[in-house]
């Protein structure tokens, strides 16, 4: 039965949400901060002259820094940085919560050196409460002029260093316990930082800096008066930045790969197609920005191809098989250094899966078959056979494709021509045109029997006269 415009339009529209929630649940946690003071629990006065609060000429810029720290993240704060010497600040803080980083070792080394270099103080905070900074992140802070914990927050699991041989221990002596560990507001003392209730906010971490003017609010609570800005990263960035992290450029890359897939086996260019190629443009994206393994890409591809050339059949077989362990292989080795979440791994490989050993295969057998309602006409016509039926395989009649089962266990092979001689719901059951069965043939030509009576007196006549 040829697949209707809502069936196909229900299919894409269930892809495409299960897509959106997907993203929706991976983009949440790498969600930027709104403002730092919204978030510190104090204030922090703005960057307006006409301020009656403003008392310096100088200013202190407030960096957010949010999610794993990749290329996007690192030519900000480096970007940052320079505007920062040129307008002569009194110092720029980063604001951290990053579990790690994407960056090659090359790339690493040149932020860290731009940081070193810097020609303003450059102050790292930790928070706000469950922020952390892990891996190498944890080490690029360790060459911040000062470094703060917000209560709650965590810095270290540096795990294997990656600047030791050019900056040696950036945390010194302590820098052995942070491999494993994390230190938090209470031991942040260890490696030279701010201790106190004093600056457990962000606000009081800003007041402890060389050179920034406060006053005591009301509450009791620290108002920087020196000039201050918060800055983010900007929408496109941000959204670039999200399509970077390994979980969404993997479902991206996946989900393009298999809306094209299945715009291939569909009449025309539709929307599967368009938010296949938008999907596969943003993975891509993320894909090259990640460190990953070449070979791996190509084994994601060639599954891609070997999915298809069972799905066109209408029958999950060999190729099948063959395509989801390069699938497997690939997922579970795309990336370098840089470990996937299990869940998305389980999304992407079931999803997979699904798709091309049921959905597509059952797509495809609907949109290229008949219709079902008077089927008979078909028991006697030849078919081509398209793969071998030993004892299931692929045949064609009239252009349209349709599951075919050997009659009597006596194979038809590829490119030769079968007779139909039943039909069991969207299933033929076929046979050789040498050596078949006489019954089905008379069958075929005659359902009601007249013709095999005709020739049962033929051979009567014959062998009187």
């Amino acid at each position: 039965m040829r697949s209707g415009p809502i069936a196909r339009w229900r299919l894409v529209a269930a892809l495409a949400a299960v897509l959106a929630g997907l993203v929706g649940l991976l983009v949440a946690p790498l969600a930027p901060i709104t403002s730092p003071a919204e978030a510190s629990g104090g204030e922090l006065a703005q960057a307006d002259d006409t301020d009656s609060q403003v008392r310096s000429t100088r200013a202190v810029t407030v960096l957010t820094v949010s999610g794993r720290l990749d290329v996007i993240l690192a030519d900000y704060i480096e970007s940052n940085i320079a505007a920062a010497e040129r307008r002569n600040d009194l110092a720029l803080v980063l604001q951290v919560n990053s579990p790690g980083t994407t960056l090659t070792d090359s790339r690493l080394g040149e932020l860290a050196k731009r940081i070193d270099e810097a020609t303003i103080p450059i102050a790292a905070w930790v928070g706000p409460s469950g922020a952390a900074a892990r891996g190498a992140t944890a080490e690029i802070l360790a060459l911040a002029d000062v470094v703060g914990i917000s209560p709650g927050a965590k810095l270290g699991n540096i795990g294997e260093p990656r600047l030791l041989n050019e900056y040696g221990n950036p945390f010194g002596q302590f820098e052995p316990d942070l491999i494993n560990d994390t230190i938090g507001f209470d031991e942040v003392g260890q490696i030279g930082g701010p201790t106190g209730d004093d600056v457990a906010t962000l606000p009081g971490f800003l007041a402890s800096l060389d050179g920034v003017e406060t006053e005591i609010g009301e509450d009791g609570r620290p108002i920087v008066t020196t000039r201050g800005r918060a800055v983010s990263l900007p929408l496109t960035s941000q959204l670039m930045h999200t399509v970077a992290s390994p979980e969404v450029s993997y479902l991206l890359l996946i989900t393009g790969l298999g809306l094209l897939v299945f715009e291939l086996f569909t009449a025309g260019v539709g929307v599967a197609g368009l938010v296949g190629a938008g999907c596969l443009v943003l993975g891509s994206f993320g894909i090259f920005a990640l460190p990953t393994r070449w070979w791996a890409i190509a084994l994601i591809l060639f599954s891609m191809f070997a999915f298809s050339v069972d799905i066109q059949t209408g029958v999950p077989r060999f190729w099948s098989g063959v395509g989801a362990l390069c699938f497997l292989i690939g997922s579970l080795f795309l990336f370098d250094g840089i470990s996937m979440s299990w869940i998305t791994l389980i999304v992407g490989l079931a999803g997979m899966a699904f798709s091309m050993f049921s959905g597509m295969p059952s797509m495809v057998r609907t949109r290229f078959s008949t219709p079902t309602i008077g089927r008979d006409w078909m028991i006697g016509e030849e078919a081509d056979v398209v793969s071998d039926v030993a004892p299931e395989g692929v045949v064609r009649i009239d252009g349209a494709l349709w599951k075919a089962i050997a009659n009597r266990a006596t194979p038809v092979h590829q490119g030769d021509t079968a007779r139909v001689v039943a039909i069991d719901r969207l299933v033929l059951e076929v046979e050789p045109l040498e050596g078949a069965a006489r019954d089905y043939r008379e069958r075929a030509r005659n359902p009601e029997g007249q013709d095999g009576a005709e020739d049962a007196s033929d051979e009567v006549i014959d062998l009187e006269s």
